[in-house]
């Protein structure tokens, strides 16, 4: 769905990837077992979601505007166009809503949220 398509293409998700998938050479390697079954969503109520969709629709929307490009120059952080920038920036500011966590929050400390709340889903002691 279009949310899902925003969660996952989030820089929340991608902090979570980046810590704990595996890799090959320099390679991630994605999993579905490790990253994407093991990835604490946020529990968005209809108003977040529909934010999500929305800024993901615009994500989708601004690919769209450049259909000529690929995927490697349309992401290529230094030509990515300034449409595809925003709409992503968008969306990040969205999912982080969700999340409850500041616009601005640090890397390390998305990670260390979702790890609490993986640790609280999973049932683990002591989990904050």
């Amino acid at each position: 769905t279009l949310y899902h398509f925003g969660v996952l293409t989030s820089s929340v998700h991608m902090a979570w990837m980046r810590t704990v998938a595996g890799r090959l050479k320099s390679d991630y390697r994605y999993s579905k077992d490790i990253v994407y079954n093991n990835f604490p969503w946020p529990d968005a109520d209809d108003v977040r979601r529909a934010e999500i969709e929305k800024t993901a629709q615009g994500v989708l929307d601004a690919r769209a505007a450049h259909a000529g490009s690929t995927m490697s120059n349309l992401y290529d952080i230094s030509i990515m166009p300034d449409d595809l920038r925003a709409a992503h920036r968008a969306n990040d500011r969205a999912v982080m809503a969700a999340y409850g966590f500041a616009p601005d929050m640090a890397e390390a400390g998305i990670v260390a949220r979702l790890m609490e709340r993986y640790a609280r889903l999973a049932g683990v002691q002591g989990a904050a």
